[in-house]
């Protein structure tokens, strides 16, 4: 083993990262990536050019490759420029590196803006490496755009709901993974991951120069836990056994930067997105030692710019009713509960509609898990500010953070009932060409003798599918969260009625006007969760009656009864009686799908008076419906 002393770890600190700029990588660009943001280990890494990713926007757009920001930028710049009528494309925050994050609206023209209608939102690339779920919104958009007036399907869809999609949440995160061999967790904010009082000192390096980090094992009979699996053959596999009875040691590639005996423990950022939700949220550290925390929190929930413009756009639209922000890998539909069992917290209404999408995704996709996160996913560990958490408890709506690609183990393929590294490198042969497994190949390495590199390709096998299989789980991912959109609650005008209650001495009887309208959805108007937490508003009922005299009064309003000037209160301005509405409303409650719901206004009309009218029915997450005209007589 060759030996250094901590004295000349920076002397080697940079003697590797000259001869890492030295080094060419796969279709090497001259320039070097820089990261924002003060940290004590380097913020320069050479640029890659990643095999099966487009850099450049070519004439079509495909998903046998994946695509930059810039790409991806391209193409809904494009769409909006080509449909003004079905797209809009806006800035909604920047990123921790001053990027803009870019959303499309994407909605018909027909029955109204996109704030009168339900709404769907769906969320891409989160996660820094976890760049398959861009693609897969990036791949309902343009089946969407595409499909709108060709397929019935697709224009009825828009033409009655909203799509608001933003395929790329954390552009930093995303374009260090893409144009260097780096990886991280979520920001690219400098972290102390290790808890050493340093940030990001200990970033892996690509000693190769091929433009990944693989897996480095050198011979260490002393304190080795790696051996060849003796189930492979080929030699490739290593299988762990208890320390000192290996004959192999390994690390990820890199050295030990800040000689603390580990290697790559604190590298670009480590804060996650996926944790800093003000629901339920919980601090890295707390002052008892008897709480609890969770890593990756942020110094306080929302602290991230990225995570307030998921969280500010949301709460400025709350015609959004189903949403999925998405990540890799499991695969898994993964829903509320974060913290608790499902039964223990949800409304029983809520959890059926949440089990029944469970369902209705794993029969769209094939994914063999979906449920919650707390029992399902975690095993009854705990995650804290988790986005569906958030999601239902806080926003009161449907909620997944869905688990894109399997890692390359679809099946057990030696029936040991274990997937495992063997079943992968079996499926690699079989259906990816063996491109996944970069063989084991001698590499110099300042500190270890011996050293070889090689493994599954950690960005295009274990982390996101190989180009070649991307489509398939970028569409299927994309056709469940159509189903979502589907499922939304839609509103249509029933008949009206007018019956003579009561007549008065005099000229003067009373009316029951009864309007009705119908949910013609699947969804209820609003979930349970969401009236709780008064995200919406109960499904109200407006009328507006014409009065062509206002000089002799023809009708009045009995129930429901007008509202009250509101007298005693310091607060009231001069003008509020000039700002009561022109209208009578009366509320009816939540519209479960396929329900008829009808409001009733008691009318006393003088004088025989023939009343003309409008009615409208305005909700919080199930739209508005247009003016319909009422003669009461």
């Amino acid at each position: 083993m060759k030996r250094f002393t901590g004295t000349i770890a920076l002397v080697l600190i940079a003697g590797i990262t000259l001869s890492l700029e030295a080094q060419k990588p796969a279709k090497p660009d001259s320039s070097v990536y820089t990261v924002s943001g003060p940290r004590h280990g380097i913020s320069f890494f050479p640029r890659v050019q990643h095999p099966g990713v487009e850099y450049t926007p070519g004439d079509t757009l495909s998903f046998d490759r994946y695509h930059t920001y810039d790409v991806i930028c391209h193409w809904m710049n494009k769409w909006a420029g080509e449909r003004p009528e079905l797209v809009s494309l806006y800035e909604v925050g920047r990123s921790y590196e001053g990027r803009p994050v870019m959303q499309m609206t994407i909605t018909g023209s027909k029955n109204g803006t996109d704030t009168d209608k339900p709404a769907a939102f769906f969320e891409g690339n989160r996660h820094s490496g976890e760049i398959t779920s861009a693609e897969s919104v990036l791949w309902l958009a343009k089946h969407l755009i595409e499909g709108y007036g060709r397929d019935s399907s697709v224009t009825d869809l828009l033409d009655h709901f909203t799509v608001y999609l933003r395929p790329v949440n954390n552009p930093d995160g995303h374009l260090l993974y893409l144009n260097t061999a780096q990886s991280n967790r979520s920001t690219v904010r400098p972290d102390d991951n290790d808890s050493d009082g340093l940030l990001d000192e200990d970033p892996p390096e690509d000693i190769d120069g091929d433009g990944i980090i693989l897996t480095l094992r050198w011979p260490d009979r002393k304190n080795g836990t790696m051996i060849p699996d003796p189930d492979d053959p080929s030699g490739r596999i290593m299988k762990r056994v208890p320390r000192g009875e290996g004959i192999y040691a390994t690390s990820a590639e890199g050295i030990d930067n800040d000689v603390d005996g580990r290697i790559n423990e604190d590298g670009i950022g480590g804060l996650d997105l996926h944790r800093n939700y003000p629901e339920n949220w919980r601090p890295e550290q707390e002052l008892t030692g008897r709480g609890f925390t969770q890593r990756g929190a942020g110094e306080y929930p929302l602290s991230e710019p990225e995570t307030r413009a998921v969280f500010a756009f949301l709460m400025t639209h709350p015609n959004i009713y189903v949403v999925n922000s998405m990540d890799t890998t499991v695969p898994m539909h993964l829903r509320p509960p974060s913290t608790s069992p499902s039964e223990e917290r949800m409304y029983p209404e809520d959890l059926k509609w949440y089990r029944y999408f469970d369902a209705l995704a794993s029969s769209i996709t094939g994914y063999e898990r979906a449920g919650d996160v707390y029992n399902d996913y975690g095993g009854g560990e705990p995650l804290f500010g988790h986005g569906p958490d958030f999601g239902y408890w806080y926003y009161g709506a449907i909620w997944y953070g869905d688990e894109l690609w399997n890692g390359g183990r679809p099946k057990d393929y030696d029936g040991d009932g274990d997937k495992d590294q063997l079943d992968m490198l079996a499926w690699d042969e079989e259906a990816n060409g063996g491109e996944g497994f970069i063989e084991w190949k001698p590499v110099s390495h300042p500190i270890h003798d011996s050293v070889e590199a090689g493994g599954f390709n950690p960005k295009f096998f274990s982390q996101n599918p190989p180009p070649s299989h991307l489509e398939k789980w970028a569409s299927s991912q994309a056709l469940f969260n159509k189903e979502l959109i589907s499922h939304l609650p839609r509103l249509e005008w029933e008949d009206y009625s007018v019956k003579r209650v009561k007549k008065h001495r005099g000229d003067s009887v009373d009316y029951d006007l009864t309007i009705r309208f119908r949910n013609a959805g699947k969804l209820p108007t609003a979930l349970s969760q969401a009236h709780l937490v008064k995200i919406v508003r109960p499904d109200e009922v407006r009328i507006k009656i014409e009065n062509t005299d206002k000089d002799v009064p023809r009708y009045r309003i009995i129930d429901p009864a007008p509202p009250a000037p509101r007298r005693g209160n310091m607060m009231m301005m001069p003008d509020d009686e000039s700002r009561r509405p022109e209208y009578i409303s009366n509320t009816v409650g939540y519209t479960p799908g396929g329900a008829v719901a009808e409001a009733h206004f008691i009318i006393r009309v003088y004088g025989g008076a023939e009343l003309k009218g409008t009615a409208t029915v305005v909700t919080t997450r199930a739209g508005i419906l247009p003016e319909k005209e009422f003669l009461v007589r």
